[in-house]
C-alpha cells in the first residue's frame, strides 16, 4: 500500500508529544500508515452515511463533526487527507472541503493520542527514542 500522507507533518505531531525523546524515521512512517488506514475506514463509514441520505458528497457531519476548525490550525495537510478519504470509497463520491478539514482534524487528534502513548512506551522501555515498535505496541495493546 502506498502511503499518501507525507511523513514530515506526522513527524512534527510525534515530536510535539515526545518531549525530550528523539523520534525515529520508522516511527513516523508507521504512524503515517496507521493514520491512513484509520482515515480510509472513517471515509467508508462516512460514505455509508452520505448514501443513506441520498448524497454523493461526503460532508463534515458524515464524520460526526458539527464545527469545522480552520484548516490553517492543523498540521496535517488537507490534500493528502482528501486522497486518503478516497482510497477505499467508490469514485462516484465527492469529498467537500469541510469534510476534508474535519477528517484531517480527526486524524490529527488520533495521531496525537498514539504519539503520546508511544512516548510513554518509550519511557517505560527506558529508551531515549520513539521507534516504530512503540507505535505497533500501542495498537497491539489498545486496538
Amino acid at each position: 500500500m502506498n502511503v499518501e500522507l507525507p511523513f514530515a507533518p506526522v513527524d512534527t505531531i510525534i515530536r510535539r508529544n515526545a518531549g525530550e525523546l528523539r523520534v525515529s524515521a520508522d516511527a513516523s512512517q508507521e504512524l503515517a500508515a496507521r493514520i491512513q488506514d484509520h482515515g480510509s475506514e472513517l471515509a467508508i463509514d462516512a460514505a455509508e452515511c452520505a448514501t443513506d441520505d441520498g448524497r454523493k458528497t461526503l460532508m463534515a457531519a458524515d464524520f460526526g463533526v458539527e464545527t469545522v476548525v480552520d484548516k490553517n490550525e492543523l498540521e496535517l495537510p488537507v490534500a493528502p487527507v482528501d486522497r486518503i478519504a478516497r482510497l477505499e470509497i467508490e469514485d462516484q463520491y465527492r469529498v467537500s472541503m469541510d469534510a476534508r478539514v474535519a477528517l484531517a482534524d480527526i486524524l490529527e487528534d488520533y495521531a496525537d493520542n498514539v504519539a503520546g502513548a508511544a512516548a510513554i512506551l518509550a519511557h517505560h522501555a527506558d529508551r531515549r527514542t520513539i521507534i516504530d515498535d512503540d507505535i505497533e505496541t500501542y495498537f497491539s495493546l489498545f486496538e
